[in-house]
């Protein structure tokens, strides 16, 4: 009989100290148990952090000595815990994998924060150069319920539209009201558009960061060419999901000097101009979309006109807590959105399954485009430069309503990189698992002086080293549901020992 419903097994407590387990769970244990395989799935659960749904994997690898050609050390699946090697899912989503996106959050913090006062190969010079927090949204394609900060939503008094409904709404909104985002006729509101915009905005983005050096050029008098000369811009965004459906970006803009004198040179031209230029490049930036179907229109899409920058520092190091706004509250802003998945910030309504049927059908008519071609057809809807219809990918991206972009990036020299910032930390992870290991077998305290150590010789040896490796995929996830639950049990768990000790509660 199992047992009821939020009761821990007492292994499992002793393994992990994990409780509120439910049957599946429970069951989970019992058969981890009886397989005598609990020790191992904790092992190996835990080298993962456990994630929710790792890759496993099944191979070899030998890491070789590049000067001498000898091999050092070799390593097998079948010495891994439960004969495969697993690795992070590296899912950014919450939805997906609690236990990766909160690592893809502490990355992203990372990244843009190591881009404000420097850090992990970065020079603290960076943190005296001017610095702006930018806003950009998305143009209206049509009037939506909104909170308007506690005021009504849209007081129009007997105003109608073209189809004779009401465009007033006198409802004062609270953000959890599933209506807001949802157009005010359904009818009038511009879902091809929508779509269209969302698919191409990682473009607009582009011309809008390129034309940034062009306007800073006219502003110093000097050539685009030259510009790198005296200043160069450089960037960290994110990418959010507004209520409505449509995205926007959140950006930090640090200028710094010439590109000659390496990252975070110190800059001679104030932040005013760099406001200016930011301005009036994502005010001019433009993309024409082609038609999305035969008889359609070509559209003009810019970015919306509410563009709000903020200024951070002006060129001095800012590190007074009462000031309006910081540099690591901005990183802990955009950390937190870059691991939203589209299903949490925008309601589940009528409004998203009519964006995503919006999607569906540009994407059908592209593939109908391409049947026609075939019979030696010239649909009027042109081409893209790889000779491929313009909206053949679309469907592609139907979950994410049409936005097909990153959803953090940076400029080349803004920051450290993800990769780098994952390569340090999984040998970080392994070198101090390894010296807990050898600490518990010794009856010992871990030498954290002996882990510093090993990250030297090991930062040393990877210059000359090289991996070489020979993998298969497996599967992904584990062996069941159970499983998932207590892995999504510990990550939980995790979070919240990790939040105590943040707030300094442990």
């Amino acid at each position: 009989m199992s047992r009821p419903r939020g009761h821990s097994h007492p292994a499992l407590k002793r393994q992990e100290g994990l409780s509120n387990l439910t049957d599946r769970s429970v069951e989970a244990v019992r058969q981890l148990l009886a397989r005598g395989d609990l020790d191992k799935f904790t092992h190996a659960a835990s080298r993962v952090g456990f994630c929710q749904r790792p890759i496993r994997l099944h191979g070899q690898s030998a890491t070789i000595d590049a000067r001498t050609g000898e091999v050092s050390s070799t390593f097998s699946s079948d010495e891994a815990p439960l004969g495969v090697l697993l690795t992070r899912c590296g899912n950014r989503r919450e939805s997906v994998c609690t236990s990766c996106s909160r690592v893809y959050a502490r990355d992203t913090f990372e990244m843009i924060r190591c881009g404000l006062e420097g850090g992990k190969g970065v020079p603290e010079r960076v943190a005296e150069n001017p610095l702006a927090f930018v806003t950009v949204t998305a143009p209206s394609f049509g009037p939506v319920h909104s909170t308007r900060g506690g005021r009504l939503c849209h007081p129009r008094g007997q105003e109608t539209c073209r189809h004779g409904r009401s465009m007033s709404c006198t409802t004062r909104h609270e953000k959890d009201d599933a209506v807001v985002g949802s157009p005010i006729c359904s009818e009038c509101y511009d879902y091809r558009g929508h779509v269209v915009w969302q698919y191409h905005a990682p473009e607009l983005w582009r011309r809008a960061i390129q034309d940034v050096s062009r306007q800073l050029a006219a502003l110093l008098g000097v050539p685009s060419s030259r510009v790198s000369k005296i200043v160069s811009r450089q960037y960290g965004r994110t990418a959010e999901m507004q209520a409505r459906g449509a995205v926007h970006f959140h950006a930090l803009f640090r200028l710094d000097g010439p590109s000659s004198e390496g990252l975070g040179a110190a800059c001679g031209v104030g932040v005013d101009v760099m406001v200016e230029a930011i301005e009036a490049a994502f005010a001019r930036a433009q993309v024409v979309a082609p038609p999305t179907f035969d008889g359609d229109r070509s559209r003009v899409l810019r970015c919306g006109e509410q563009i709000d920058i903020r200024v951070v520092r002006e060129g001095t190091r800012t590190d007074d807590p009462d000031a309006p706004i910081t540099g690591e509250q901005v990183a802990a802003y955009l950390a937190k959105y870059s691991t939203k998945d589209t299903s949490l910030a925008v309601p589940d309504g009528a409004h998203v399954h009519r964006i995503k049927e919006t999607c569906a059908q540009v994407h059908e008519e592209a593939m109908l485009r391409a049947e026609q071609r075939r019979a030696g057809e010239d649909p009027a809807v042109p081409l893209d430069a790889e000779g491929r219809d313009h909206y053949a990918l679309i469907g592609k991206w139907t979950k994410e309503l049409g936005y097909r972009g990153h959803y953090s990036s940076k400029s080349r020299c803004y920051s450290v990189t993800y990769r780098s910032l994952r390569r340090r930390r999984a040998r970080f992870q392994r070198v101090m698992q390894d010296e807990t290991e050898r600490a518990k077998r010794a009856g010992k305290p871990v030498d954290l002086e002996a882990v510093e150590k090993t990250l030297r010789v090991e930062a040393e040896d990877s210059e000359t080293t090289l991996v070489v490796g020979m993998w298969e995929f497996v599967g992904a996830g584990w062996s069941n549901e159970g499983e998932v639950e207590i892995a999504t049990a510990a990550a939980a768990r995790a979070r919240e020992y990790a939040q105590l000790k943040a707030s300094g509660l442990q």
